[in-house]
């Protein structure tokens, strides 16, 4: 069993920061990518961004040169940096993370959401 646990959210002026972390623990042989995913109140959840375990990152073009996401492979934690975050960034932030175990099948998990609000 995985456990995903997600802290970092919260209320922030346009055009402030915030940083989301996300620790991973429990059976774990291999973590592939990390990434996060957002969901705004009526919209699909889209990704955000993620991160392979040899640092390859992929970015949505909305957030690309505002945010930022990295790893620490030791502690199986991702974070995502936030700056100049816009009205727009408003909405429930979720970890996922795709694992392999020793016979190289893939699991997928979800952390719980982070709400991450921005005001004008």
């Amino acid at each position: 069993q995985v456990q995903l646990v997600v802290s970092g959210g919260g209320l922030v002026q346009a055009g402030g920061s915030l940083r989301l972390s996300c620790a991973a623990s429990g059976s774990i042989f291999s973590i592939v990518v990390m990434g996060w995913y957002r969901q705004a109140a009526g919209k699909q959840r889209e990704l955000v961004a993620d991160i392979t375990s040899g640092g390859s990152t992929n970015y949505a073009d909305s957030v690309k040169g505002r945010f930022t996401i990295s790893r620490d492979n030791a502690k199986n934690t991702v974070f995502l940096q936030m700056n100049s975050l816009k009205r727009e960034d408003t909405a429930a932030y979720y970890c996922n993370i795709w694992t392999t175990d020793r016979a190289g099948r893939m699991m997928n998990y979800w952390g719980q959401g982070t709400q991450v609000t921005v005001s004008s």
